[in-house]
């Protein structure tokens, strides 16, 4: 059994544990009743926020790719879309198949891109911590709001992963300012594997390093990012305003910045398309946080996370046949380029792509 197959079939035993839990006890057709009254335009505003959502990290992370490459939008786009549809396949698939796809258009290498991917994660997860602190610390708790151990659990949790952030963060700084220095030290470490993993691993370990470039960029262009990434995540925050309002759940805006911190755990655990833990961490969010109705929270749950992975699928797959490639072959790149001593054989399989394949969708 390969190892692809073989981290699908555990994912999907996960997800399926997962939803047997959430499903536990379930009046459906309480359930049911909750779909039959959602209000349809908030629907499709959830699928409309979604494609604004993914426009928005499009263009952030061409600002991260910027000091390596102009990347145009266009193409970030088509790839940003392949590699989140990936993700949701093949858990944790999407950073490798995206720095791969812009690697080899612009003659870059993959693991310099994958610093970009690293950085955006670090940054992502800085902004749900400030907005969850806004919601906890600074703007007034909705009247809604349980009194339970639930807040006090995820302040705790969400300072321990600030400064599990702010630790990586400062250790990339120190990699790119220190550069000379830092190689040096990691060089020895990679010098104590074998001789076939040395040499590709300090190869890899510098490729990296190049594509922290954006670490010294001008405070003008880091603040950008940061801006960007407030404005990527309130757009995900209305879709999921619009999305609860669907089925009823009259929370204030700034709720959603807490059940944004439950979803960012939930999507955490790796599972195929996110189910299971996307369901679960929705679900607790509402009936623990705010004690709306079970059979409600689950119609929500189940509606959010439907609306905003069905068009990251259709999307997905639309450009990756644009891309020539398949679901199959893009698998096999997620495996092959996990191993940096392989990266020649997975340029000769991707080199079968039809001649342009790479700019089709420019």
């Amino acid at each position: 059994m390969s190892a692809p197959l073989r981290r699908v079939l555990l994912s999907g035993l996960v997800a399926g544990v997962l939803l047997f839990i959430f499903f536990r006890g379930m009046d459906f057709s309480s359930l049911l009743s909750a779909f039959g009254s959602a209000k349809t335009p908030y629907l499709v505003g959830v699928l409309l926020g979604t494609l604004v959502t993914y426009a928005l990290r499009a263009w952030r992370w061409g600002f991260l790719l910027a000091p390596l490459a102009r990347v145009p939008f266009r193409r970030l786009f088509s790839v940003t879309w392949i590699g989140f549809m990936a993700g949701l396949l093949i858990p944790r698939a999407g950073e490798v198949v995206r720095p791969y796809l812009i690697a080899r258009g612009h003659s870059l290498k993959t693991s310099g891109c994958f610093a970009s991917i690293v950085l955006e994660r670090i940054v992502d997860l800085l902004t749900v911590l400030l907005l969850v602190g806004a919601y906890a610390y600074v703007l007034p708790l909705p009247a809604e709001q349980t009194q339970g151990p639930v807040l006090g659990m995820l302040k705790v949790g969400g300072g321990l992963a600030g400064l599990g952030a702010l630790a990586v963060l400062g250790f990339l700084i120190y990699l790119k300012m220190r550069e000379a220095s830092a190689l040096r030290i990691l060089d020895w470490f990679a010098g104590l594997l074998p001789s076939r993993f040395s040499g590709p691993v300090k190869s890899a370990l510098r490729a990296f390093t190049e594509g922290l470039a954006v670490l010294r960029a001008s405070p003008k262009h880091l603040l950008a990012i940061m801006g960007q990434s407030v404005l990527l995540w309130l757009s995900i925050s209305v879709t999921f305003y619009w999305n609860n309002l669907a089925f009823g759940v009259n929370l204030p805006f700034h709720a959603t910045f807490l059940l944004i911190g439950f979803l960012t755990v939930g999507v955490a655990v790796p599972t195929p398309g996110m189910v299971g833990g996307f369901h679960e961490a929705y679900l607790l969010a509402l009936t623990q946080a705010f004690a709306i109705d079970r059979n409600t929270a689950a119609a929500v749950a189940m509606a959010g996370h439907a609306l905003s992975n069905l068009p990251v699928l259709v999307l997905g797959l639309f450009f990756l046949g644009r891309e020539g490639l398949t679901v199959s072959r893009m698998a096999h790149i997620a495996d092959e380029s996990a191993r940096p001593e392989e990266d020649r054989e997975v340029d000769a399989l991707t080199s079968a792509a039809p001649p342009g394949a790479e700019g089709r969708s420019l």
